[in-house]
């Protein structure tokens, strides 16, 4: 096996991961960066992100005002301290990239624009019409191969770290054009590899969001955190699971049942269709439940009426999913509602790490959605996760450099690497059981369709727990039907379902664990929010007797919990 030598490795090509090679290579313009992803970076899942992106910027906006959202909309898990540095970042981020050319839509005066968004009670959702990620990630990808020290390993899949003593000192990777493995040696690493959407059948998300980074994290020792809180997005078109922007009712969208009738506002009477994601998942599910939903070839759903906006207002504001619902779904906006439900769309939890996105390993940082730097706490606003990458991806760049400068190269240790070298090609690659990959996924995906979706219950979780142990018994007899190491797609497919039982399992156990109802985490025997018992973050560590589940503090520095009404 191969050694590479950079001082900094950013695992994850998104908006996180080019940001932070931005700012480490902004902070010293001598530090040499890898960035390493297995997709060419301009189709990371970030390129999905429509709607917008939070920040303060208008004098009629506040900064306590948006923190003040952002805490209420977390159901109060989210630590206030990380939440105000977030807030007071933000607009530096939207002002950077107008700087380096990101086409912001304007309004009348010529300045950057603004829509609302569930459970913010200010607009201060910026936007490119409805492309606001693709139009940042092609800004920053363009910024970012400006700079001669960031190396891009493109369609690179990384498959464990290397940390010795609590030191991180590197990780292995596989260049899959042409299937040799390879050790990068490094200083410092930065974890950016989003979330795990996948271990869903119903998902917004790309089939390469598969949580690879919260999975070598915690086999590596380092805890996950609030992991049962996976959020529920309301609006995904019937039957490709593609996001349908929050922007559609931030425009003035309408959600409706077989009666016509716009619900929301029994469970939201004064947010209506902007309450926060979890409440309209759930009000949906409600509607659905109570045979209020309309019935289509694919089952009973929700319609996303955007008629009344009209044709110009559309293709002004909302192209792409206009676009979107007559090529995916058959449906013009324009003349018919779209036909949505609830699915998954984004993790709050991930790899345990503070407001410098330090993890507990020394070199290891983490941000964007595969950290938990309890910014979203239970449930995140619309708009606060691109934010998030761009905030905390700017602080793990300039961290990362920091720490890199002041290091040395550690030695790697003996034998690990040539450990998993082994493990992928000998006991995956090599292996000649009769379980096919594509069947055990299916099956991990229905179960946590069928019974760890928005409500949940103590029954349907234990059943689900046991069904994916089951799975991850399974795994150890797959074939891997091709054999060859030139992009070979079958292996990788069978390495991320190998990290996704992981996060399946995980996320299974906290849910049982946490016998309240907070934010995304419904659980229909305890349907209220347990602040005396329940005011704190879980954090998973991998034990030899599987996931074990310790707590820590929530902190509470402005605002005290109170009743959640929209």
């Amino acid at each position: 096996m191969e050694n590479l030598t950079h001082d900094i490795v950013i695992v994850g090509a998104g908006i996180t991961g080019l940001r932070a090679a931005i700012a480490a290579v902004e902070f010293n313009d001598h530090i040499d960066v890898a960035v390493v992803s297995k997709v060419y970076p301009i189709r990371s899942n970030s390129v999905c992100a429509q709607g917008g992106t939070a920040a303060v910027i208008k004098k009629e906006d506040s900064y306590d005002l948006h923190a003040w959202d952002t805490v209420k909309g977390s159901d109060f898990l989210a630590d206030q301290d990380i939440v105000d540095f977030f807030v007071k970042n933000a607009p530096r981020e939207i002002i950077t990239l107008e700087h380096w050319g990101c086409p912001w839509s304007r309004t009348p005066e010529g300045k950057i624009d603004q829509r609302p968004f569930g459970g913010h009670s200010f607009p201060r959702a910026c936007l490119a019409a409805d492309m606001t990620g693709l139009v940042e990630m092609h800004t920053l990808y363009g910024r970012a191969v400006l700079e001669e020290n960031i190396t891009f390993y493109n369609e690179w899949f990384v498959t464990s770290l290397i940390i010795e003593q609590n030191i991180t000192k590197g990780l292995t990777v596989i260049d899959m054009t042409r299937g040799e493995m390879y050790a990068i040696h490094s200083k410092a690493i930065i974890m950016a590899t989003g979330g795990y959407e996948r271990i869903y059948e119903f998902t917004t998300f790309s089939h390469t969001a598969t949580g690879d980074g919260m999975a070598i994290a915690y086999r590596s020792g380092l805890p996950l955190k609030d992991m049962e809180f996976v959020q529920f997005h309301p609006t995904a078109l019937i039957p490709s699971g593609v996001l349908i922007t929050e922007g559609a009712r931030g425009e003035g969208g309408y959600l409706i049942n077989v009666e016509g009738d716009r619900f929301m506002k029994k469970y939201a009477q004064e947010k209506m269709e902007l309450a926060p994601r979890d409440i309209i998942a759930r009000a949906e599910t409600i509607e659905i439940q109570q045979k209020r939903g309309l019935e289509g070839p694919y089952g009973p759903y929700i319609a996303l009426d955007l008629r009344h906006l009209g044709e110009e207002k559309i293709n002004e504001r909302l192209p792409l999913i206009r676009d979107v619902a007559i090529k995916l779904g058959g449906i013009d906006p324009v003349e018919e509602p779209i036909p949505i439900k609830p699915a998954a769309h984004y993790s709050m939890g991930g790899i345990h790490a503070n407001i410098k996105t330090e993890t507990p390993a020394s070199g290891l940082y983490a941000a964007g959605e595969c950290a938990c730097l309890n910014l979203h706490g239970a449930n995140r606003l619309g708009t606060n996760s691109t934010s998030d990458c761009l905030v905390f991806g700017h602080i793990a760049g300039e961290e990362a450099a920091k720490y890199a400068l002041s290091k040395y190269l550690r030695e790697f240790p003996k034998g690990m690497i040539d450990m998993e070298e082994t493990r992928i090609f000998n006991e995956i690659l090599g292996n000649e059981g009769d379980e096919q990959v594509s069947s055990i996924r299916d099956e991990m995906r229905r179960i946590m369709n069928e019974k760890v979706w928005i409500f949940r219950n103590e029954y349907e979780l234990r059943s689900a727990l046991k069904e994916v142990k089951e799975l991850k018994t399974r795994f150890k007899n797959i074939k891997v039907e091709d054999k060859s190491r030139t992009f070979n797609t079958s292996l990788m497919e069978a390495l991320q379902l190998d990290f996704t039982l992981d996060l399946a399992e995980i996320t299974i156990v906290s849910a049982i664990s946490r016998t309240e109802s907070r934010g995304a985490h419904a659980r229909l025997e305890y349907p209220k929010r347990d602040d005396k018992n329940w005011l704190k973050h879980s954090m998973v560590y991998n034990t030899k007797n599987g996931p074990e589940i310790k707590y820590i503090p929530v902190t509470i520095t402005k605002w005290s919990p109170v009743t959640r009404t929209y």
